[in-house]
Order: structure tokens, then C-alpha cells, then sequence
């Protein structure tokens, strides 16, 4: 019964312990699926099912007949436009990053779009290449097909090597693709969950860094060749400062005037986005407008500056990707498929929450991976998503992927008609508009103290990834950071935070006894927490932080009490020892025997429970024994576990959780453990975790009902008119008030 009295509450209810509330209270008989029936369940086919499954693998059957056309329309046609423009700029930057020709990064602007409108769950990201994974595509293209170090840098020579990388480029993103789809159908979008937002932040962070310093060479137009290997952003370095005085001056000018006016405009955007209707295209601006100056005032012959050159029209019929370079990129393959996801799903996870609709894991990873297949058999690279270009579709007002298919036009036209106009453009341009939209990327260093001071082990992630990322290239680096981070999750479950609990205020809470001033510990008893499940790497931990709580080595002193029998008897026998009325007297002088006579080679025996039924007397441990046997001074007579934190403990755990246990029973210290789980008795049960010694009984709902129990029986063993009372009674209801202040209402 719940008393409410203002903004307290009073509770009357005996006390549980585990047996006693499951026999006051039935339990209902719940059937637990097993892996066959949920088997049976995954395959049983019904028309439900395969509508269910046709809606979830072709997500477009069911927004696309939902779509508000007169609404949403025109709203998605500007946004697309907006959203086309920029992915038009970008997929020719980030070819620069692939070390492919820019016409090949119209490809992957185009292909994954299509794909993603009709298997995509997402209505607001924009699919297309992104710098991380451009990145990690032309590590790959770098290692296989390296830069033409003889010097022959005649134009047959740069034709075949931009074919051959391209190639690379593609049968890498069919790699990628094709294991995104196998992670897909077998339901493995969970393991995104790996990748936390600290590893996610180092990772993009050190990226940006890996892209500044690849674009240092199209800035300063110098021949800079490509390192995928660990410490290559070293190297790079210092090939770059190597040969700093052969700088194209106008390369250079080109690259900061372009940084310049890009960093402005979007600092303009980002500080009147209230303001501005649609955020000023600056990016389509300063192309037009360095392509024009390229072109009429004639920048590559007086200058000699790269320009894009020829770009195709139309598009090269799809190809079969290269076995032996799929064999060489299967780690790349993995490493780009996973990256690509999960910066993708964390994206795209922002705006569902803000618009509030489902989006569903494994099947994004199905459209990504088709989207790779796809744009990869045509000579594409690797897609995901970019920040940049997603907000720009969601802030113009994109309400769907009709938004998507839109941006994708304008791709299509570009290549199919007006691509000719951009062959003037210069590539420092391009590179530099791809370092423009690193600016968030960049600010992310700002997380590290901000992490430092809401969780260490966060902000140490963070440093490693970008530091594994940056030094030992993405791909190691990545695989690195994911190893760092989970052994930072073993440590934390291999050294879990136990604390010896008080009770504060007098009520039914119990805390940290460090934390409080106004606190009861009741005499003789040891609350002891850990807020950890408890495992075979933990176990042994939780064991030597049990023993300091309570301040003595269970065994050693049952040890020392079964050598103090063994000493007795033989001195009783010899008749050295004397039983009277105040206890055992020693009537001959004290001769020194050492431990290993008193063991006798019985080792074993010492660790059994004390037996001193055939001695003339009962022992009193705590009182004082003969002369020439020490035993230490055990002061407490109960622990309490509180298991409320521990989610589960293994069979390794268990056995020694056991033996600990029973040391303690057998020094005659009672053990409690309170909070346990649902079904925690039971697996204990299966495992055969209970005994004569080791009993269901000791587990108790509540710390606070094991604490009363433990006053109670204090109390009915101290005072023989309370027990008499309590067998006398008719009615099992009585009201205790003990020493301390504890107020408790038993039914026994």
C-alpha cells in the first residue's frame, strides 16, 4: 500500500526477499521463442509478408503515391536545380581526389541518384561523391597504378595511366558496393553502431587534413607523386616543400583569391541563413566566372595553367570490373563501404529526426551498394553523401528525392550538352572549391575540449582516430580506431566502478558512502556495488575491490581459523589446554610450531568449513584465544551485493563468484545480493549455482528489504522476549522500531 502525504510517500509491505515475493505473487508462464521459431517466423510467407517485404526493398511504392504534388513541386524542381548545380562543381572537385579525369566525377553525380530515388529511405540527402571516400578511392588508384616516376609525361603515356585508374576507380566501387548489398540482405546495419560519433568526428577531421594536403599540388601546380602508405601524408609534404620554388604563380594566386571569396560568401550564409531566401550560389558563381576569364584571356598559354580540358559527351557503355584489382582492394573495398554508410546514416538520421519519419538501416546499405554497383560499371567512384550538398537540398526546401532525380538532370545536361563550357576551367579552382567545403569538417578540432570535459574516454578516441587516421592512412587508420575504441570499451568493463553503499537520510536509499554526510551504515554490514556486468576479464577485479570493502582475505582468515582447530586439538590432547566456564586456558608454556608442521601436508583441508562439533566448547573468534593462536578479528557479520547494475555474468564468473562467496559463508558472515534481474535466479538455477551452502534465500528485492531483514534477525536473536512474542502472535503483521532510526514493517 502507497501512502502519498504531500510530496512524500509511505510504503507498507513486508519484506522480500526474492522466494518470498514470487510466492505471494504469481508469475505468469511466458513462452520464450527459440532460434527455430523465429526462424519459422522470418520465412513463413504470407501476402502481408510479401507486401511488407516489396514496400521495404522498393521504398519508393510508398512515398511516391503519397506525394503531394501541387505542394511539394515546385519546391523540390528549385531545390534540385540548386542541389544540381553543386553536385555538378563538386563531382568534378572530387575527381581531383580520385586522381581520375574531373569529367569521371560526373558520373558518380549521376548514377547513385537514380539508384537511391528508388531504393532509398532518406528524403533529404543528396547522393553523390563525398572527399572522405573520394579519398580513400584514390589511395587505392595511387597504389596501383602509381604516377609515371620515368618522367615520359608524354600524352599516350598520361592517356593510358588515366585509363588504368580509372578502371582501379571503378572496380573499387563495385567492390564497395558489392559488399554494402551482402551487408544489407543479411540484416548487418546495426554495425554502424561501432562507429561512434567521437571515432566519426576524428575520422572526417583527419580526412579534411588528407584532402588539404592532396589538393596542395593542383594549387601550386607541382608534379607531387601519391603515397598510400603509412606516414604518405608525410612524405607528401615533403615532396611539396621539396619543390616549393617551382610554384605556378598563378596557380597559386587563383587557388587563395578563389578560398577567399568561397570562405566569405559562406560565412555571409551560414550568418544570414534567416534572412537570405536561398543561400548565394557561390560556388556556381566562381566558376562561371573563372571558366570566362580562363577562356578569354587565354590563362593556360600564357600562364601555363591545368585546365579540365576535353570533357566527353555522352556516356561510356558499362564495363566489367578488373578481377585482379579486386582481388588487391578487398580491404579498401570494406574500409570505403563502411565509411560510406555511416557517414551517410548519420546524415541522413539528423533529418529524419528533424522531419520526423522512419529510415531503415539494412536497406540503405542495399541502395548505397546498388548505387556503387551501378555507378561503378560506368565508370563512376565510390558515392555517399556530403554535408554540404545535403543542406543545400534541405534548406532550398527539398521535401522529397523528386529533389534528387531534379539535381540529376542538371547533371545529365551538363554532360550530354554543355560540359564543353567548363574545359577552360582550371584545376586549382576545383581544388580549391573542394577545400571550401571542408570548413565544417575543419571546426570539428573545437570537439576535443569540449570532450575533455564531458568524457575522457570520448575525447582520447577522438586523438587517436585522427591521429591513426592522418599518420597511417585512412584505411589502417580506421581499422586502427575501431580496435582502440573497443578495447576502451573492455577496459571500462574490466575495471568497472565498485563502491560501498551507506544509507542517507534514514530512508530506502542507499549511496556512495564517500559522497554524503548524513549517512547510517548499519553495524557489522557491508553494502557493496558494482555497476558492471560481470565476466570472466572482471571477475578477479571484482573479487580484490569486494576484499578491500571489507577489509580482510576471506580465505586467509578461514585458513588461519582451521589452523587455530588443528592447534587446539593437539593441545588439548597433550592436555595443554584447559575448558573452563570463561573459556580455554593454556596450563604449559607456549612452544612455536610453524605453519607447515600445522598443515601436514592437508593443504586442501584448510579451505573446508570449520568443524568444531567435537570440541568441548564453542569458539568465539572475536573473543581472545590461547596463547600462541592468532586468528584475525573478522568485524562485520553480513554483505550485501547490489547487483542491480550487473546486466549479466557468464559461467567463468559464476564459478568464481561461487567460491567467493562460500569463504565468506564459511567464516560465518551472511551474504545478501538485492536488485538482480529478471531471470537471473534462474540462470543461476541452470548452472547449478546453489547448494547447501550457497542458497536462493540471500536474494532480496532491495537493498533496503536486505538491510531490514538483517536488523530484524539482529534484533529477534538479541532480545528473547521479541521472539516470543513473534511465535506467539496470531497476527504475521508487527511493526519494528530498531536502534538506528530504520523504521520497518516485517510480514513474516
Amino acid at each position: 500500500m502507497v501512502e502519498p502525504v504531500g510530496n512524500h510517500y509511505v510504503v507498507a509491505r513486508p519484506v522480500y526477499s526474492e522466494n518470498l515475493f514470487n510466492e505471494e505473487h504469481e508469475k505468469l508462464h511466458r513462452y520464450h521463442k527459440t532460434f527455430w521459431d523465429h526462424l519459422k517466423l522470418y520465412f513463413r510467407c504470407s501476402p502481408q509478408r510479401v507486401k511488407k517485404i516489396a514496400f521495404g526493398l522498393f521504398p519508393i511504392a510508398s512515398w511516391l503515391p503519397a506525394y503531394r504534388f501541387r505542394e511539394w513541386i515546385l519546391s523540390d524542381i528549385v531545390s534540385g536545380i540548386n542541389t544540381g548545380l553543386v553536385a555538378v562543381l563538386q563531382g568534378l572537385a572530387y575527381a581531383l581526389l580520385v586522381n581520375i579525369p574531373p569529367g569521371y566525377g560526373l558520373y558518380a553525380a549521376f548514377f547513385p541518384v537514380l539508384v537511391y530515388f528508388i531504393f532509398g529511405t532518406s528524403r533529404h540527402i543528396s547522393v553523390g561523391p563525398f572527399p572522405v571516400l573520394s579519398l580513400m578511392v584514390g589511395g587505392a588508384v595511387v597504389r596501383l597504378v602509381p604516377d609515371d616516376i620515368a618522367g615520359n609525361g608524354t600524352s599516350t603515356n598520361t592517356s593510358a595511366i588515366d585509363e588504368e585508374r580509372v578502371m582501379v576507380a571503378a572496380s573499387v566501387t563495385f567492390l564497395s558496393g558489392v559488399f554494402q548489398l551482402l551487408l544489407g540482405i543479411f540484416q548487418f546495419g546495426f554495425f554502424v553502431i561501432y562507429l561512434s560519433q567521437s571515432l566519426i568526428s576524428g575520422f572526417t577531421t583527419a580526412a579534411a587534413i588528407h584532402v588539404v594536403v592532396s589538393q596542395l599540388k593542383f594549387m601550386l601546380q607541382l608534379s607531387v607523386p601519391g603515397f598510400n602508405e603509412p606516414l604518405g601524408i608525410v612524405y607528401t609534404l615533403e615532396s611539396v616543400f621539396s619543390q616549393i620554388t617551382k610554384t605556378n604563380i598563378a596557380d597559386l594566386v587563383t587557388s587563395l583569391v578563389v578560398l577567399l571569396i568561397v570562405f566569405v560568401v559562406k560565412e555571409m550564409n551560414d550568418r544570414y541563413k534567416a534572412k537570405l531566401p536561398t543561400p548565394i550560389p557561390i560556388e556556381l558563381l566562381v566558376t562561371v566566372l573563372a571558366a570566362l576569364l580562363s577562356h578569354f584571356l587565354n590563362f593556360e598559354e600564357k600562364f601555363n595553367v591545368a585546365v579540365v580540358g576535353k570533357l566527353e559527351e555522352g556516356f561510356q557503355s558499362p564495363v566489367a570490373p578488373d578481377v585482379g584489382v579486386l582481388q588487391k582492394c578487398i580491404g579498401d573495398g570494406i574500409s570505403i563501404a563502411i565509411v560510406g554508410f555511416a557517414v551517410a546514416f548519420s546524415v541522413a538520421k539528423v533529418y529524419s529526426i528533424k522531419h520526423d519519419y522512419p529510415l531503415d538501416g539494412n536497406q540503405e546499405l542495399i541502395a548505397f551498394g546498388l548505387g556503387n554497383i551501378v555507378g561503378g560499371s560506368f565508370k563512376g567512384f565510390a558515392s555517399s553523401t556530403a554535408l554540404s550538398r545535403s543542406g543545400v537540398q534541405e534548406s532550398t526546401g527539398g521535401k522529397t528525392q523528386i529533389a534528387g532525380v531534379i539535381s540529376a538532370v542538371i547533371v545529365l545536361i551538363v554532360i550530354l550538352a554543355i560540359g564543353f563550357l567548363l574545359e577552360p576551367l582550371q584545376k586549382s579552382v576545383l581544388a580549391s572549391l573542394a577545400l571550401g567545403n571542408l570548413k565544417g569538417m575543419l571546426m570539428q578540432f573545437k570537439e576535443v575540449g569540449v570532450l575533455w570535459r564531458k568524457d575522457k574516454y570520448d575525447c582520447v578516441i577522438w586523438v587517436v582516430t585522427f591521429l591513426a587516421a592522418v599518420f597511417l592512412g585512412l584505411d589502417i587508420g580506421l581499422a586502427a580506431a575501431v580496435a582502440f575504441q573497443l578495447l576502451t570499451v573492455v577496459i571500462r568493463s574490466q575495471i568497472p566502478s565498485c563502491t560501498v553503499l551507506a544509507n542517507v537520510g534514514r530512508s530506502n536509499v542507499y549511496r556512495n558512502r564517500k559522497d554524503y554526510t548524513d549517512i547510517y551504515e548499519p553495524e557489522g554490514v557491508k553494502i557493496f556495488r558494482c555497476a558492471s556486468p560481470i565476466f570472466f576479464a572482471n571477475i578477479e577485479f571484482f573479487r580484490e575491490k569486494l576484499i578491500t570493502a571489507v577489509g580482510f582475505n576471506p580465505l586467509r582468515v578461514l585458513r588461519k581459523r582451521n589452523k587455530a582447530l588443528r592447534k587446539i586439538r593437539k593441545m588439548l590432547k597433550k592436555g595443554e589446554l584447559q575448558v573452563t566456564p570463561k573459556g580455554l586456558i593454556c596450563t604449559a608454556n607456549h612452544t612455536h610450531e610453524s605453519d607447515d608442521e600445522l598443515d601436514n601436508n592437508r593443504i586442501e583441508e584448510l579451505d573446508q568449513p570449520t568443524n568444531v562439533a567435537d570440541l568441548p566448547i564453542q569458539i568465539n573468534w572475536g573473543a581472545d584465544l590461547p596463547l600462541g593462536i592468532t586468528v584475525p578479528r573478522v568485524n562485520i557479520h553480513s554483505i550485501i551485493l547490489d547487483f542491480s547494475s550487473v546486466s549479466f555474468l557468464d559461467f567463468s564468473a559464476m564459478r568464481l563468484l561461487q567460491k567467493t562467496l562460500k569463504e565468506f559463508v564459511r567464516i560465518n558472515i551472511d551474504i545478501y545480493i538485492a536488485g538482480a534481474h529478471e531471470g537471473f535466479l534462474d540462470k543461476l538455477e541452470r548452472c547449478a549455482f546453489f547448494d547447501e551452502e550457497i542458497k536462493p534465500s540471500m536474494f532480496f528485492l532491495t537493498i533496503h528489504d536486505a538491510v531490514l531483514h538483517i536488523l530484524l534477525k539482529k534484533d529477534i536473536a538479541s532480545s528473547p522476549k521479541l521472539k516470543l512474542t513473534k511465535e506467539k502472535s496470531n497476527n504475521d503483521d508487527y511493526i519494528i522500531i530498531t536502534s538506528n532510526g530504520l523504521r520497518s514493517r516485517e510480514c513474516m
